[in-house]
């Protein structure tokens, strides 16, 4: 597929991590490009709510490492602690737009309403009713923004609060009160730990148990064991069993369910207090919700609690709602892009940020928004559309074969093999340049 034409301007939506990421590559290949976010500041989710903008909750702290998780060319303080809370990560953010000269390029308080292909190039729609166009779009405001509700609701009504946790603000105004958390995932974690220091009791229920990952194995960060080395799967997995079994123990034996697949099998869930919480009484494990009725919620094993408010940790959908469904098609959560970057049908489209790995995202955006700036810059060359939509079609497969199914492990990569893949890429375009 032959480069993007001349493109001399690029819109790149949103200015979290991913954004920034990407306004620094195409800067650095002298490419002009010019940022919208939505809030007032750079950071997304790692930013404390702006108005009625809520990105994380007050407790919110890194489950990745410093050193995994900061950029190749702008370390973390060390004063940082190994997982920096979000305040931290913030600052960070603001630090590294700071440090490399780009704030001028980024418009705040403006959001993107809708992109549109045309006359070679993109018509953005802004929320200030202008309209600009531009020779390519970059799409970097994350996929944390469409909480996803239980699908169907269960049956019955409940006569109390239902909440997701993307609206989740802190323990303030739970204080003795009955809660139900429902999810085994880093938030409903979280969440339910934060809670049981003032709810009485915090209920934690679940569709299906979890391998809960603790954040420090032999005094060390657990993702300083994640090796570079190109090891099967299999063999990274049973030496990451024995380093969890020998720190937490199995979940079941603190009265967590059991899970029923494999470590590595579904996304881990890293907590270093839950089973403590468990132990002491105040997180109460349940399994899934199966009804509601007033203030009573029944369980999938007959027994009901009464409950003030429920929380549903229950993940997002990947939306673009400023895209038309013929530009993205988001359908299951499914995104058909090439190393989930490139779409195979439109060369000036680009996405930075939009996978689930294991291990740090900010590292994986910085090597997706390098190969993206090469891309517009001429530097190197796209595949064919059919070696694209190969290279997905394999892709999805063995992320099937390795993943139980579930919404939230249509975007999962393995770090390493994922940076070693599009390194790989990187360098076949650019042959093909020369």
């Amino acid at each position: 597929m032959p480069p993007i034409a001349q493109a001399t301007t690029v819109c790149v939506v949103g200015a979290g991590p991913s954004g920034i990421v990407a306004a620094k590559a195409l800067r650095d290949k002298g490419i002009a490009c010019t940022v919208f976010e939505r809030r007032a500041r750079v950071g997304g989710l790692w930013a404390l709510a702006d108005g009625d903008l809520q990105a994380s909750y007050p407790s919110l702290e890194c489950n990745t490492s410093k050193r995994r998780t900061q950029f190749s060319d702008f370390p973390m303080p060390r004063d940082f602690p190994p997982y920096p809370h979000n305040s931290q990560m913030a600052r960070y953010f603001d630090a590294y737009v700071d440090r490399f000269g780009f704030r001028d390029r980024i418009i705040f308080h403006t959001s993107v309403e809708r992109a549109t292909p045309a006359a070679g190039g993109w018509d953005v729609q802004l929320s200030t009713g202008e309209t600009r166009h531009f020779d390519a779009l970059v799409v970097a405001n994350g996929h944390h923004r469409d909480p996803r509700w239980p699908d169907p609701p269960f049956p019955g009504q409940f006569g109390g609060r239902q909440m997701h946790a993307h609206d989740y603000v802190g323990p303030a105004g739970f204080e003795d009160r009955p809660v139900v958390v429902l999810g085994m995932g880093n938030s409903a974690m979280d969440i339910a730990v934060e809670l049981s220091s003032v709810a009485r009791p915090v209920y934690l229920a679940s569709r299906r148990g979890a391998h809960i990952v603790p954040k420090f194995a032999l005094g060390m960060p657990i993702d300083t064991f994640n090796t570079a080395l190109p090891l099967p799967w299999s063999v990274k997995r049973a030496f990451f069993s024995l380093i969890v079994r020998g720190t937490i123990g199995r979940p079941e034996d603190v009265g967590l369910p059991k899970p029923d697949h494999r470590l590595g099998e579904a996304h881990p869930t890293v907590s270093q207090g839950i089973t403590d919480r468990v132990r002491a009484g105040a997180v109460v494990p349940k399994p899934n919700i199966a009804a509601l009725s007033g203030e009573k919620v029944r369980f999938a094993d007959g027994s009901e609690v009464r409950a003030d408010v429920i929380v549903y940790c229950t993940g997002y959908n990947v939306s673009f709602p400023f895209l038309d469904d013929d530009v993205l098609s988001t359908a299951g959560n499914r995104v058909a892009l090439f190393h989930q970057v490139f779409s195979p049908d439109i060369p000036n489209l680009a996405f930075i940020g939009l996978v689930q790995p294991f291990g740090a995202l900010m590292p994986v955006a910085e090597e997706q928004a390098a190969w993206v700036a090469d891309h517009i810059g001429g530097a190197y060359r796209l595949p064919s559309r059919e070696a694209m939509l190969e290279q997905i079609r394999r892709a999805r497969g063995a992320r099937e074969r390795q993943f139980i199914a579930s919404p939230r492990h249509t975007m999962e990569i393995d770090f390493y093999a994922y940076l070693r893949g599009i390194r790989r890429e990187r360098r076949r375009g650019a042959a093909v340049r020369r």
